[in-house]
């Protein structure tokens, strides 16, 4: 079934699970000339369920709006008929649309729907090829306002996608040319390899569909991620290496009623620490009572279990900046269970008004920065250094806010300011699978494991205030390349 490939045999020598796959990329050829494209609906996100998406967008007797055909459209495994019908109903609900409203849109769905169906596993990968010097490539049938928030967020500089055609700004309800779909795909990326200087024969496609035949049947190193039935006969027939990622499903029923038992929990673990301490009448030990008592509550009532390496780093030296990547609300228990006591924190001030993080944080010391209000940032930060300086450790996430990726955003210099005038150390928390049990802007956690690397201490005493970019991007990237070759357990 299908075209036969026209690779060398050594390319079929592939991978049968992501840990293969990613060694295979290691020791294959490197450098610029050799493309990784990634298809984007089932391989880099994972698609929306098939009954809401053909019932809600297809339906003739409904209204169609463009943020449904954006949004519903993505899907793994379309067949042809989808696809011809979501071409034809978007050029329909599209027609007359401004194009940089469409793009708005664009980026409003992947931050409220999107980013959660984005594959960890597919972040992985296209790091890894990055590493190897590869170029990067996302290719979709679809058009660009669904898929370039997520490229950017991924990092990726080069997308492909069916173009719609436009006039002063507005479009006009027409494709703009060939429509990447089958062989309208495996041409565009044919073109992009010659206008780039890519040599197709050593490069890589990740798909789903059976529609990507075409295009995986030329590429040196075909790599089929989920396939749906056809494509996985395809693949068998073929040789060819399969990749399973692991479905991003909404929550189920279990999963609220565990949040629901974690945040009880948290609440009473936090007020029994109190109690266990109140006797001292030291806020201080109160407050770690607090942190200990509720995060192992939290941990327990909602399945969550932590898997540390590096844990020694954690205790000593004391004090010392904790830095941590920070994915997931979840972060805030992972943090105090992992440090064991003696740590404070840097947060938003948005954070005073959550109701049940805000008041616990408050009584733990957490400073609260505007970060709006830069000079304000700066005036709140002193008192942090005489805390260190008193001897209590403070865990700050250099990023400043959340990411939409399991990738690690660039570091605010706060932190190491700090840091050097306090006149400690900076430890680095690297945390993998936080935005997996509880995304980014959901309060839902689900059962699993989360791994956390406490890293070596780094020394900043020498370090010169008035140029950190070098240093605090090496720091950065201790992040990035923990995250590919994880640590193995202690």
């Amino acid at each position: 079934m299908g075209v036969p490939n026209t690779a060398e045999p050594q390319s079929r020598a592939a991978p049968a699970n992501l840990a293969a796959a990613i060694a295979t990329i290691r020791s294959g050829p490197q450098g610029r000339e050799v493309a990784a494209v990634f298809d984007f609906g089932g391989t880099v996100v994972d698609g929306f369920a098939r009954p809401s998406w053909s019932r809600r967008v297809f339906r003739r007797d409904e209204a169609r709006t463009p943020a449904s055909i954006l949004l519903g459209s993505i899907r793994n495994g379309l067949t042809d008929g989808e696809y011809g019908r979501f071409l034809q109903q978007a050029m329909r609900s599209l027609a007359d649309q401004p194009e940089a409203e469409l793009q708005t849109l664009g980026q409003r769905l992947f931050r409220r729907a999107i980013y959660g169906h984005l594959y960890p596993e597919a972040w992985q990968l296209i790091r890894t090829h990055e590493a190897a010097g590869h170029t990067v490539v996302l290719v979709t049938a679809l058009t660009r306002f669904q898929v370039e928030p997520a490229a950017a967020e991924l990092g990726i500089e080069h997308v492909l996608y069916t173009r719609m055609a436009t006039t002063e700004g507005v479009l006009t309800g027409y494709a703009d040319g060939k429509t990447l779909w089958r062989n309208g795909k495996a041409d565009a990326v044919r073109e992009f390899a010659a206008a780039h200087g890519l040599d197709i024969t050593r490069s890589y496609f990740y798909a789903d569909s059976i529609a990507d035949l075409p295009l995986l049947s030329v590429v040196g190193h075909p790599v089929v991620v989920n396939p749906d039935r056809k494509l996985g006969i395809a693949a068998v027939e073929q040789h060819w290496p399969t990749v399973t990622f692991r479905p991003r499903q909404p929550p189920r029923p279990s999963d609220y009623l565990r949040t629901i038992a974690g945040f009880v929990g948290l609440l009473g673990g936090a007020l029994f620490g109190v109690l266990t301490k109140s006797y001292t009448r030291q806020r201080r030990k109160m407050a770690d009572a607090l942190m200990a008592y509720g995060t192992g509550a939290t941990l327990g009532a909602t399945g969550i279990r932590l898997r540390v390496t590096g844990a020694e780093n954690a205790r000593a030296p004391r004090p010392a900046v904790f830095l941590f990547n920070h994915q997931s609300q979840f972060d805030v228990i992972i943090l105090p269970k992992v440090l064991e006591g003696g740590v404070t924190g840097i947060g938003k001030k948005e954070l005073t008004k959550n109701p049940i993080f805000g008041p616990l944080m408050r009584f733990v010391g957490v400073t609260f920065i505007d970060r709006a209000n830069t000079a304000q940032a700066k005036a709140a930060l002193a008192p942090v250094v005489r805390t260190l300086r008193d001897g209590l450790s403070i865990a700050v996430a250099p990023e400043g806010t959340r990411s939409y990726t399991p990738g690690v955003g660039p570091f605010k210099k706060g932190a190491f300011h700090i840091a050097i005038q306090a006149g400690v150390p900076v430890i680095p928390v690297v945390i993998r699978n936080a935005g997996e049990i509880n995304w980014r802007n959901s309060m839902i956690a689900r059962k699993g494991t989360v791994d956390v690397a406490i890293l070596d201490p780094i020394d900043v005493s020498g370090w010169d205030p008035n140029d950190l970019d070098d240093k605090v991007e090496a720091v950065r990237q201790r992040y990035l390349d923990t995250l590919l070759n994880w640590p193995a357990p202690d």
